[in-house]
């Protein structure tokens, strides 16, 4: 079974159809969340399927079955037709399925041939054969006509070379299906064109590919046939030849909100309180994450920052908090430029910040409740003189934060890292805006992983805020949060920021189009 190639996105098929891999009724819940509902596709043999979705719409979740991460609840998987049970990525590789994730998994100090056949080296006596390594990664790689330095070490080894590695690795264990979660997001637009020529090289010699992305741009080139997912269930899958990225878009974002409006659309805005003026950011990749960001927040108002994960919001976010160097551009909290101060100072303007990752950059998980409680406060006169920290003090205003944010703890000397995920968000939303100082709020990701009951009270806690006076910055992957909670929405993508307007009845569709990176609009 192969492929002829007759342009970028289209084949001619010159052998019998057949379904490589299917999915029936797959249904997959997580606590608080139902990721897959009775989700069914099949691909063929020899194609190339994209799989698309907003975050959340468990794309990723539906591989992971494929590969044995997970386990449905309930449903069928079939490869070639015969009903199979993946209880392990072993069982996956050993059926013929490989997955190259969004983070690769590769020793650094090993060289990417290393990499590629760790676990199953070629052994000379009682070593392994360093020189059969080499040679049979080096006929994997011209087979597939994948380049690759295979003596290069891992950790100095470009991004689309350790991709290319990881891509090998599952070809070298015999992968006859190949998935590829979110496979441009760390790509440069070159090493992206570069992968799609492999992608359809290996299409035309019978590889089955599933491809996770919301670039719909990047879908539209590369694929036969594009499968929709929102909120755990299959949309409907389309040709890519009859698709266009305003139908794909429209398919992704739908139309229904779910639950309801919690902001007056007739609230009048005070002064500018946070700007952004023409603000760039570099990423961990030295690579431009933010490009030109100009933004002006009102007290009393809600801005919605809209838009997939990995279009530079984590670093503008750690720019604004001091967390990441400024490369260009001014940020000014009530007229002071905070672009190259400390995070400190930051907060001492009257900025508030609930960071997207609870366990990474809002608490310490070693300390205790009352400890985390007061992080970005123990120095003030409140809770600490020359002879130290006030602890009757400290303890009586932790006590309080605990009742009011509703945390379920033993008490205020339990280690944090002993409490629920929910809880631990609800105490970073008790320390940043339980002392009723904060005249900026940062909340990136406010309500993610957390229950029905502690979404609703962190959502009025923030309405509450701006309701007083406060500007509040609400960066979610969860649109209808966004819509629900914000005056008016930009939308980030690939580093830039696009103004969706205020929230009205055509606000879905217009941030729908630029999440897609479509600015001139789609007709109706």
């Amino acid at each position: 079974m192969y492929w002829l190639p007759l342009c970028r996105k289209t084949h001619i098929r010159v052998f019998e159809m057949a379904i490589a891999i299917a999915a029936k009724n797959i249904y997959k819940s997580f606590p608080g969340v139902q990721a897959n509902q009775d989700v069914s596709l099949s691909v063929e043999q020899g194609e190339i399927r994209a799989i698309i979705g907003e975050n959340g719409a468990g794309k990723t979740t539906l591989m992971n079955i494929f590969y044995g991460l997970y386990q449905p609840d309930s449903g069928k998987i079939f490869v070639r037709d015969k009903e199979v049970h993946i209880h392990s990525p072993r069982t996956a590789i050993n059926l013929g399925i490989g997955m190259v994730h969004q983070h690769f998994k590769l020793v650094p100090s090993f060289t990417l041939a290393q990499n590629v056949v760790l676990g199953i080296e070629p052994h000379k006596a009682f070593l392994i054969d360093e020189k059969q390594v080499n040679r049979s990664v080096r006929q994997v790689s011209e087979q597939y006509k994948l380049p690759l330095d295979v003596e290069k070490l891992a950790l100095s080894a470009s991004v689309g070379e350790q991709q290319r590695a990881e891509i090998i690795k599952a070809l070298y264990r015999g992968a006859e299906i190949l998935i590829l979660d979110e496979p441009t997001a760390v790509l440069t637009d070159q090493e992206a064109e570069e992968l799609f020529v492999i992608l359809r090289n290996l299409a035309q010699q019978g590889k089955t590919i599933l491809f996770i992305s919301h670039k719909l741009r990047e879908v539209l080139a590369v694929s036969d046939n594009i499968t929709v997912m929102r909120q755990g269930k299959v949309v409907g899958t389309v040709k890519t030849s009859e698709a266009t990225t305003c139908e794909l878009a429209e398919m992704m974002v739908g139309r229904e909100t779910v639950g309801g409006r919690l902001r007056n659309s007739n609230t009048v805005f005070g002064e500018v309180i946070l700007e952004l003026k023409g603000v760039s950011v570099l990423d961990d990749r030295n690579l431009m994450a933010v490009k030109n960001a100009s933004i002006s927040l009102r007290s009393g108002q809600i801005l919605g920052i809209a838009g997939v994960d990995g279009n530079g919001q984590e670093e503008l976010i750690e720019a604004v908090m001091g967390l990441r160097p400024v490369v260009e551009g001014d940020i000014l909290v009530k007229g002071k430029n905070v672009a190259r101060t400390s995070t400190r100072n930051i907060r001492e303007t009257g900025v508030s910040y609930i960071p997207s990752d609870r366990y990474k950059a809002g608490v310490a998980t070693d300390a205790y409740v009352w400890e985390n409680m007061i992080a970005s406060d123990y120095y003030r006169r409140s809770f600490s003189n020359w002879l130290g920290l006030r602890t009757k003090d400290i303890n009586n205003a932790v006590k309080g934060l605990i009742d009011s944010f509703q945390v379920i703890t033993p008490g205020t000397k339990t280690k944090t890292g002993h409490l629920s995920g929910g809880n631990i968000q609800r105490l970073i939303v008790g320390r940043e805006l339980g002392f009723d100082r904060a005249s900026v709020v940062i909340a990136s990701q406010p309500t993610r992983g957390i229950d029905i009951a502690g979404t609703e009270a962190i959502r009025k806690n923030l309405v509450e805020y701006a309701n007083r006076g406060a500007g509040v910055l609400l960066i979610s992957a969860d649109l209808d949060e966004i819509l629900d909670l914000s005056d008016q929405v930009v939308v980030m993508f690939e580093g830039r920021i696009f103004d969706a307007g205020i929230v009205d009845e055509g606000i879905r569709i217009r941030i729908g189009n630029l999440m897609a990176g479509i600015e001139e609009g789609c007709s109706s």
